[in-house]
């Protein structure tokens, strides 16, 4: 279970590290770039592409926390803080900025993880 938390300052950490292995991220960036152009796609052509939006945005992170993190995705405890923290990483993947989580990395942590 979620740990609970008060401010989005403190969900942040929790959301890294809930995000530490590369290929999670890259399937959340993925799924979120899919996902808005769904959106694009409803906005434009069909609003059908709208329900597509969430399947493929979530899917690809799911992917990702089930596949990769084999943890489960914070979406489940903090819906909205998690979207928005889905937000945040995407636009720190798009501009170089660090995306690190606290504490060990993952090179540093590949050793004890099972």
């Amino acid at each position: 279970m979620a740990p609970r938390f008060t401010r989005f300052r403190e969900f942040w950490p929790f959301y890294l590290d809930q995000h530490r292995h590369p290929v999670n991220r890259r399937l959340h960036l993925a799924g979120t770039l899919g996902a808005l152009g769904c959106l694009a796609l409803g906005a434009a052509v069909s609003p059908w592409w709208f329900a597509a939006a969430p399947l493929v945005g979530y899917g690809f992170a799911w992917l990702g926390h089930f596949g990769f993190e084999q943890n489960r995705p914070a979406t489940f405890g903090h819906p909205l803080w998690s979207l928005w923290a889905d937000l945040q990483l995407f636009a720190r993947m798009l501009t170089g900025r660090p995306v690190t989580p606290p504490g060990p990395t993952l090179q540093a942590d590949a050793g004890s993880r099972d």
